[in-house]
């Protein structure tokens, strides 16, 4: 299996295939190839800390507790 990233030109996408790949395959400039088209899910330890909130943590914190001397 390759992974590959997909690129924007223009008002198009495309995908760069490998050297590597190429080589393995021989392939040439204008061979037609078929290929699966699988999205990579992104596990939750990858994801875990890209959240951003617009306050701080601290910010939030002081705002819940001023609720609480009512």
């Amino acid at each position: 299996m390759v992974n590959a990233v997909v690129k924007k030109w223009g008002n198009s996408y495309g995908v760069i295939l490998p050297m590597k790949l190429i080589r393995s395959k021989n392939l040439e400039e204008n061979d037609i190839i078929s290929f699966e088209i699988r999205k990579k899910i992104r596990p939750i330890e990858e994801l875990f800390g890209t959240g951003r909130l617009k306050k701080s943590t601290q910010q939030i914190k002081d705002e819940l507790r001023s609720g609480w001397d009512d």
